[in-house]
């Protein structure tokens, strides 16, 4: 099955209509010199990327349109097509539009050899997009679930993260994105609910992100592709329609590793990201509402690189700190911000660091209720920090 794969996929990049730095270029064909071929292509520029994020006011100046998530992911993905004339994108089903209808209408626009399916196979996805990064290509793929990037471990974590060091900054594969829905969704039992995010986040050379709704998908996403890194960006597959927002017209980026402050309080910060921020704000309001609470609310959107300075100044002036997730609590991110205030701000905290996450167990399908950290877990340990 792979090495069908490869023989399919091989066969693609033979076929591709690019730039003469593609490998199908007679330039290329005629250099065996490994050296040669990637310097003729690495030069890339990455200056077009925001470096902070926009205030309410800046916002209210802007152009916007009323978009879903997915229907913000596929703005992302066109605008990333239309400015960078060796972007491609690709992964199982996109051509049609995708499972979550991300790529809709994209293959129409931009032609077979931009936008195409690939065999199901994700190492064959993965590995392929680090050969057209390596290139000179930006090339973005799709995971179709999170829970099928496993196979694809190892070609991320020892290949795409390690490409540039190993090469003394020689070569580097900094046009590859890989796309991929995480979390829970109410019916997707083992493979189609996990949120793998803490296994990458242990890769240096990485840069993990996930966005809570459509302007930050949109934003953060156009920030990944034309990152000079290997990006994996998951993307909250429970809020493609459910969530809403007023998303700005146009080519948009937001910095990655830089968290954003939602709510400012003055009794305990409350960390978290994705699709955990909609929970967490409800345990932030019950908290208020109910027990006159001040809730300071924290997305962290990069998990690696994550923005501790933020968190620190947060707790420095609440003094506890909460920090939620879906994925299982044992080897979850949590416990690195937890590990990294607690050395930091220890003389500030005023009461044990709250991790609310996952159950230790597979992810169950009849049990999702009780598995997930729902907005009453939260408000039990806002309460706990605050009564301690």
């Amino acid at each position: 099955r792979v090495s069908r794969c490869s023989m399919q996929l091989c066969g693609r990049i033979n076929r591709l209509k690019f730039q003469p730095s593609v490998s199908s270029s007679k330039s290329i064909r005629r250099s065996w010199r490994r050296k040669e071929l990637f310097r003729s292509c690495k030069i890339r520029s990455f200056s077009n990327v925001s470096t902070k994020i926009p205030t309410k006011e800046e916002y209210s100046r802007m152009e916007t349109k009323q978009k879903n998530l997915f229907m913000a992911v596929n703005d992302a993905l066109r605008i990333s097509l239309q400015t960078d004339e060796k972007a491609v994108f690709f992964g199982e089903d996109v051509a049609f539009g995708g499972v979550f209808r991300c790529s809709i209408d994209l293959v129409d626009e931009f032609g077979k050899d931009r936008v195409f399916n690939t065999p199901l196979c994700e190492q064959g996805i993965v590995g392929f997009a680090i050969g057209m990064a390596a290139v000179g290509h930006t090339a973005i793929c799709e995971i179709q679930f999170a829970d099928y990037i496993f196979p694809a471990f190892d070609q991320i974590v020892n290949e795409a993260a390690k490409f540039r060091y190993r090469s003394g900054n020689q070569f580097n594969v900094a046009g590859l994105t890989i796309r991929a829905p995480y979390g829970a969704v109410g019916h997707g039992g083992h493979y189609h609910s996990q949120s793998p995010e803490a296994y990458f986040a242990h890769t240096p050379g990485l840069k993990v992100v996930i966005p809570r709704g459509p302007s930050q998908a949109k934003g953060l996403l156009l920030a990944s592709i034309r990152d000079p890194n290997p990006v994996i960006f998951f993307e909250p597959k429970s809020l493609y329609r459910a969530a809403v927002d007023q998303v700005p017209v146009g080519d948009f980026t937001l910095p990655l590793g830089v968290a954003e402050v939602l709510q400012e309080g003055s009794d305990v910060t409350v960390v978290g990201w994705g699709a955990q921020l909609g929970v967490l704000e409800k345990a932030c309001q019950m908290a208020a509402d109910t027990d006159k609470i001040s809730c300071e609310l924290i997305d962290l959107q990069t998990i690696l690189p994550w923005d501790s300075k933020t968190i620190e100044k947060s707790v420095a002036k609440t003094g506890r700190l909460v920090i939620s997730h879906e994925a299982p609590l044992t080897g979850g991110f949590a416990g690195e911000i937890a590990a990294t205030i607690q050395e930091r701000c220890f003389l500030h905290l005023e009461a044990p660091i709250q991790r609310v996450c996952g159950l230790d167990t597979p992810f169950p399908l009849v049990y999702e209720r009780l598995y997930v950290p729902d907005y009453l877990k939260n408000y039990e340990a806002i309460k706990r920090v605050m009564n301690f």
